[in-house]
């Protein structure tokens, strides 16, 4: 599979078939989505990715059953671990959206937007990890103690109580537009760009989608390294991100409005980080305790279900 360009070539087809007919057919017009509308649309990128699992299992059933068997693990696993990180994402998208005050009508155009350029940063960012895993094998502890280091600052984060603040005017990126594109203020809400007086015009909101790529780049610094840590096979890794990525729109506008009642899901996630980052520090130190996929998917899942249960069980004593 592996080396097979084609099959490369037909989940880039299949990618590019299912984001056109999100946008130009299922999205055409400019609406607020609903939370029933993104728990379905949440429900159509699970399967899909879960279908492609099956693939991923009898396309290396090829090879041997045992293959197979891991090969489904690490796909499994790195999509749960992707998935989940993705939530991070959502709470900076909200206070993105919240600070720009876009209309709820373009947030999904923004978001779908700003997923066509964090796929093509990530297919940089995977493809270089795995090269330089495989050819510079040090690496792996440095990928490794940055995980446990993000890890401990996310759970410090969480202990101290100290909330992330976005500042978009303070932004690099948004410092170098403003000095070398033209900004109009007088928006087409709706419009990435517009013309005025026959000259091109970017709106707010081509700022805010610069904003979101630049955010997710931020991202993907901690994610990427979290799924290699899981698996160095190229296609496993990028099929599993990219499949985890095109649920985040529906991820969105389905958990946004109750983010707050799972408070202890980021504490799970920094158990997670730190977990995998010394999972991947020990294996390639002491070989022989490396950590078999299955036990690594089944803490992942309880970690993560604790989380969300324990959000819900205990109650907020800080809630008015």
């Amino acid at each position: 599979m592996r080396e097979n360009i084609y099959f490369w070539a037909g989940f880039i087809i299949l990618i590019a078939v299912m984001l056109a007919l999100d946008l130009g057919v299922f999205h055409r017009k400019l609406h607020r989505v609903g939370v029933r509308e993104a728990l379905r649309w949440s429900g159509v990128w699970i399967s899909i990715a879960l279908a492609f699992g099956v693939v991923v299992y009898f396309d290396y059933l090829r090879e041997s059953p045992a293959v197979a068997r891991i090969k489904i693990l690490e796909y499994l696993t790195a999509y749960l671990i992707e998935y989940s990180l993705s939530v991070d994402n959502i709470f900076v998208f909200i206070l993105i959206f919240s600070y720009f005050a876009v209309d709820a009508r373009y947030q999904h155009k923004v978001l779908f937007w700003g997923i066509i350029g964090a796929i093509a940063m990530r297919a940089i960012f995977i493809f270089a990890g795995v090269t330089l895993i495989h050819k510079v094998h040090w690496v792996v502890y440095i990928f490794g103690a940055f995980l446990v280091y993000s890890g401990i600052k996310m759970l410090s984060q969480i202990i101290r109580k100290i909330v992330p603040e976005v500042e978009p005017e303070r932004n690099p990126v948004i410092k170098f537009s403003r000095k070398f594109i033209r900004i109009s203020e007088s928006e087409r809400k709706d419009r990435f760009f517009t013309k005025i007086d026959g000259k091109l015009f970017a709106t707010p909101l081509f700022l805010v989608l610069l904003i979101i790529e630049s955010s997710d780049l931020i991202f993907a610094v901690d994610s990427i390294p979290a799924v290699l840590a899981i698996s160095d096979d190229p296609f496993i890794v990028f099929t599993s991100n990219i499949l985890a990525i095109l649920g985040l729109r529906s991820l969105y506008f389905a958990v946004s409005g109750i983010m707050k009642y799972f408070r202890y899901l980021k504490t799970g996630l920094s158990v997670v980080l730190i977990f995998v980052g010394l999972k991947m520090i020990f294996a390639e130190a002491i070989k022989k305790l490396e950590v078999p996929v299955y036990v690594s998917l089944i803490f992942i899942v309880l970690i993560l279900g604790s989380s969300v249960i324990l959000s819900v069980v205990i109650p907020d004593r800080n809630k008015k």
